[in-house]
Formats: C-alpha cells, sequence, structure tokens
C-alpha cells in the first residue's frame, strides 16, 4: 500500500507498476489481493498516465456499498453507482445566486491558485468548488483538492454532472451552483474540471469548452461569473502562450457578460476587450503555491499564477464589499 484516503488506494503491483483503486466503485484491497488493471492510460502515456486503474478485485465475489439516493452516476456502465444528490432533498434550489461570484477555470492547477489567492485576499470567507465533468470524474483522484481540504483553503465540494465523490453531489453544473450556494453555504464558487483535461490542438476540441456552460449557468442564476484567464509565459505552444486559445475561444463564443480580472500594470492583448469584457485590474500578492499545470511547477511559469490569481482577488474582494 502506498497510500490511502477517503474513496482511493494508491498500491504498488507485483510488476512494479502503480495503480490506484477507487473504493467507492470497487471497494479497497489488500496485500496480496489478485486484481484485474485497465492499462490504458499507460499506455498512451497520458500526460495523468503512470498509474493503472484497478478493476476489480478477485479476492472478493461481489462488493456492495449502501447507495445515498436513487440517482446514478457512471450511468451504463459496469460500475454504475448510486450517489444520490443533492437535488432530491433539497428542497427549491431555485432562489438563484444573488450576485455571489463564480470563478470559472480552465485547468483545474487554476482551482488551487484560484482558492491561495482568495483566502490571501479574504480570509476566513468559504470557497466552494463546483468540479464538471469534461475531465477526470472521481474527485478523490485530486491531491490539489486533498490538499486544499487539509490547508481549509475549500469549505466544501460539489461533483456535477458525471463527476463524482464531492461533499455534495449534483445533476448538472446549474444545480451545482446552488448547491454551492445554498447548501455547501459559499460565499464564492470557483467551477472547473478535474485533472487530466482534453485538448487535440482543434478549434473547438478541448474539454474546457464546458466554460461557456459555467458562465450561462451563473448568468442565468443571477451570478456574477468571472472567467480565470489562462495565461502563460513558458507554454512551448503557441496557441496556449500569452492569452490561451481556450479563453480566447470561450470570450468569443460567449454571449453573455463576464468579469475579467488582470495582474495591474500588465499589458493585455487585443483579444480582451475592456468594454465587452469588463476587465478590472487587480494588487496580486505573491503566493507561495504548490501546483503543476502542463508538466510546469508554478515557479516555471510566474505569469500562469499571476493572472489566475487575479480571478481569486477579484472574487474575493466581492465577497469583501459586501460584508
Amino acid at each position: 500500500m502506498l497510500s490511502e484516503r477517503t474513496g482511493l488506494q494508491r498500491v504498488a503491483l507485483e510488476d512494479g507498476s502503480r495503480a490506484y483503486v477507487l473504493t467507492e466503485l470497487v471497494g479497497p484491497v489488500a496485500v496480496g489481493d489478485r486484481v484485474v488493471v485497465n492499462t490504458t492510460a499507460v499506455d498512451l502515456g497520458l500526460g495523468t498516465g503512470g498509474w493503472h486503474v484497478v478493476h476489480w478485485n478477485l479476492a472478493r465475489h461481489e462488493w456492495t456499498s449502501p447507495g445515498r439516493g436513487h440517482v446514478l452516476k457512471l450511468r451504463y456502465t459496469s460500475l454504475q453507482a448510486d450517489v444520490g444528490v443533492a437535488e432530491e432533498g433539497a428542497g427549491d434550489l431555485s432562489g438563484g445566486l444573488g450576485g455571489l461570484p463564480v470563478v470559472v477555470c480552465d485547468l483545474h492547477s487554476q482551482v488551487g491558485v484560484v482558492a491561495a489567492a482568495y483566502a490571501r485576499t479574504a480570509p476566513g470567507r468559504r470557497l466552494v468548488y463546483v468540479m464538471t465533468d469534461s475531465a477526470a470524474l472521481p474527485l478523490a483522484l485530486s491531491d490539489l483538492v486533498a490538499g486544499l481540504r487539509e490547508q481549509g483553503l475549500l469549505a466544501a465540494t460539489v461533483s456535477a454532472g458525471q463527476a463524482f465523490g464531492g461533499d455534495h453531489e449534483a445533476v448538472n453544473v446549474h444545480t451545482g451552483l446552488l448547491v454551492a450556494a445554498h447548501l455547501a453555504r459559499a460565499d464564492a464558487v470557483v467551477v472547473g474540471p478535474g485533472p487530466g483535461s482534453v485538448g487535440t490542438g482543434t478549434a473547438l476540441g478541448f474539454g474546457s469548452l464546458d466554460a461557456l456552460a459555467a458562465v450561462e449557468a451563473a448568468s442565468r442564476l443571477l451570478g456574477m461569473p468571472i472567467v480565470a484567464v489562462r495565461w502563460s509565459g513558458a507554454d512551448a505552444r503557441d496557441r496556449h502562450r500569452g492569452l490561451s486559445h481556450h479563453t480566447a475561444t470561450v470570450l468569443a463564443l460567449t454571449p453573455w457578460p463576464v468579469f475579467l480580472a488582470c495582474p495591474a500594470g500588465e499589458e493585455v492583448g487585443e483579444d480582451l476587450q475592456p468594454e465587452r469584457h469588463r476587465l478590472w485590474p487587480v494588487e496580486v500578492p505573491d503566493l507561495d503555491v504548490e501546483v503543476e499545470t502542463m508538466g510546469r511547477r508554478a515557479a516555471d511559469d510566474p505569469a500562469f499564477v499571476r493572472w489566475t490569481a487575479a480571478a481569486g482577488v477579484l472574487a474575493a474582494g466581492v465577497v469583501r464589499s459586501v460584508e
């Protein structure tokens, strides 16, 4: 056994390779158990590879875990599970967000930067993470979220759509935001994918395009959508150097007014239009954050940290302004 926490075990296999176990789905394993593993991620050399996934523990004939309601996630697969959802017992969730700031992220790593900047600027105020289903589905897999919870930088988590494993489950992003606001008592929300975002290099073929849905949800529910600008000074790919084409595409396609934050004193390109996008310069504090994005640590790409942190600072400023 290499490590374990709620919902996740990491184990060493007999051949020296490594695997993780989603215990909510297949139960725990013990030393000496024979297991069936899925090796696809390692075989393809994916960025989040290096780990096989335990599909079944041959030491048992069956595994049951009490369900929490009557709603399945991972529907119509052999791993479909009754996770229940907050909507089943929450009563009326139609009250809207009442101006609640909602920071929309492109990458999972941005969540950590937003959380650190928010906590520095609005200490003691509750930030809740809503995880979408455009990347990894098990929230338990996120070392980043586990660390943020341990440090008290995230007050609660909500897993939306087919994502699962949050403190609260939600059917979709719209209700996920409402659950965060009304059940998890968020002062602000950060919404984005789990680890392992999908990208193809094409104009629209990337998973985080679902940021459009998050912006729409926040707008329709009368929240304040703040897009965390993905900006890099170190990415080797032209489409992600400076303003990422992911952020530029979301901004070009959304008909909804959005708020953007930029570090004070930074020059912005023509893709960021202050009149249309409500661009706010903010003072970004120095942050000691341990995040990794696209194989780079924070110190390797300070521009990525500054621009992402600006969104957390703006959200915190909104929260503090209504104290």
